[in-house]
């Protein structure tokens, strides 16, 4: 079994599609795990924002960060809830690794919201990549009804809590675009 952690979550990260000069949102970042790999693959051009709401967790992330010299990872601290303080089609790819669950969003209403949210800031050809670790049997379903729709799965290595190393899928899923109602024009 692969023991670098950087290079699993790189490798991981590589299979999904992360790409130089994106704008990523790891949404429930941790210490890093998943964003300090991907703001290296994002490069200069690209910004992974942070966000968590263990103030602990952001600041490891933030001594880590100086300690590599990368300027492209931008803090977000929240109180855990589900709007995200960023504009609207603003992101290319949003992570959602081991936080889509009902430990953090005990309600299909609450993982709703999210849902919404995520949908709100990601660009009209960014995508969602989740690991639904603890929902496996609910999570697509509930993301399919929320105007996703799954593109690609992808089998491996994954990290779970920072440090340990188990077989997993991540699932990749598209927005889909939302019907606007046709406006009727009125016969006078």
């Amino acid at each position: 079994m692969e023991t670098d952690l950087e290079e699993i979550a790189k490798r991981i990260l590589m299979k999904i599609g992360v790409t130089n000069g994106e704008k990523i949102l790891d949404f429930g970042s941790g210490i890093g795990t998943y964003t300090i790999p991907a703001a290296k693959l994002a490069g200069s051009r690209g910004i992974v924002y942070a966000l968590d709401k263990d103030k602990k967790n952001l600041d490891e992330l933030m001594r880590k960060i100086g300690l590599e010299d990368l300027g492209n990872i931008k803090r977000v601290d929240t109180s855990g809830e589900t709007k995200i303080p960023l504009e609207e089609e603003s992101i290319d790819i949003v992570l959602l690794y081991d936080v889509f669950h009902d430990y953090y969003f005990p309600s299909p209403e609450d993982r709703r919201r999210l849902l919404d949210d995520i949908y709100r800031i990601l660009k009209p050809d960014g995508f969602l990549s989740v690991w639904p670790k603890h929902l496996e049997s609910e999570a697509k379903e509930e993301i399919e009804n929320a105007n996703f729709y799954l593109e690609s799965k992808h089998e491996g290595n994954l990290i779970h809590n920072d440090i340990e190393v188990e077989k997993g899928e991540i699932l990749n899923f598209r927005k889909r675009k939302k019907e606007r109602k046709k406006e009727r024009k009125k016969e006078n």
